[in-house]
């Protein structure tokens, strides 16, 4: 307790959520709290089996060398550790679907659509025209093995990521959102959030997708609606516009280059 009053608001809220950032989507919630409560059933089983061999060895301790009575089965006994992980399994799979639910849910009409592509090694973000009265075309954002890229969302509406990779698996992590989708080439998985809180969050690839996965970096920009919109605007005035499918577009000149030993170029 003297150990825990010398921390900082920060510190005890961060070992309240045992290890998780800070939530900053409306689904967070659903898998912070199957986080906790599978904790505290790990720990509440852990407390009672620490408990019985402390028990076992205070009350049959001895300080000869004569074996206790052998019993060859306790029937009691191995009726209730056969049925009892089957009670914690079903409790936790039953929790563990209703956190499902909630995270895989999607509206049929997002407010926000962005199209990710995952690719060796960085990430393109495009935004879709038809969500966008106030730029009305397609604008991306792209990186680079040297560049990351940003990622921008206005708060407190719904965001469909369609996902989808051109090489290699890659998987679309954003720590604070608690929640990661696979990116697989060939196949078009899609996750939806709702951010609900203004800041500026890490993002990254969790699959060891290959010699440059650390560089899969980018970073989540959770703003107002006007500074959204301001931010789509500047893309389309950089020339950003179209759909980004890969590493071609993060060059100008629509030439290959050479990152790190890396060739892209046009695919």
């Amino acid at each position: 307790m003297l150990a825990l009053a010398g921390c900082s608001a920060q510190d005890t809220a961060a070992l309240r959520r045992l290890g998780l950032p800070e939530a900053a989507s409306v689904q967070a919630p659903a898998i912070g709290s199957l986080w906790i409560g599978t904790w505290v059933a790990a720990a509440s089983i852990g407390i009672f089996v620490w408990g019985l061999i402390g028990w076992a060895v205070i009350r049959y301790r001895t300080d000869t060398n004569e074996m206790p009575k052998q019993n060859r089965y306790n029937l009691p006994m191995e009726i209730f550790y056969t049925i009892a992980p089957f009670v914690v399994i079903g409790v936790l799979f039953y929790y563990t679907i209703l956190a499902q639910n909630t995270v895989t849910a999607e509206s049929e009409k997002p407010d926000v659509t962005v199209n990710v592509v995952g690719y060796k090694w960085s990430w393109a973000f495009n935004y879709k025209a038809a969500q966008n009265p106030a730029v009305g075309q397609d604008v991306f954002d792209i990186g680079t093995i040297q560049v990351i890229p940003d990622l921008y969302l206005p708060v407190d509406k719904s965001v469909r990521f369609n996902l989808s990779s051109p090489d290699v698996n890659h998987s679309f992590w954003v720590p604070a959102f608690y929640e990661k989708r696979d990116v697989i080439p060939g196949r078009n998985n899609s996750i939806e959030i709702t951010p609900n809180k203004i800041g500026v969050y890490r993002g990254k690839c969790a699959e060891l997708c290959g010699t440059y996965h650390q560089s899969m970096l980018f970073e989540v920009h959770v703003v107002s609606q006007a500074d959204y919109e301001a931010h789509l605007k500047e893309l389309a005035a950089k020339g950003q516009v179209g759909e980004a499918r890969g590493p071609a577009n993060a060059d100008p000149q629509g030439s290959s280059k050479i990152y790190q030993g890396e060739q892209v170029g046009e695919r």
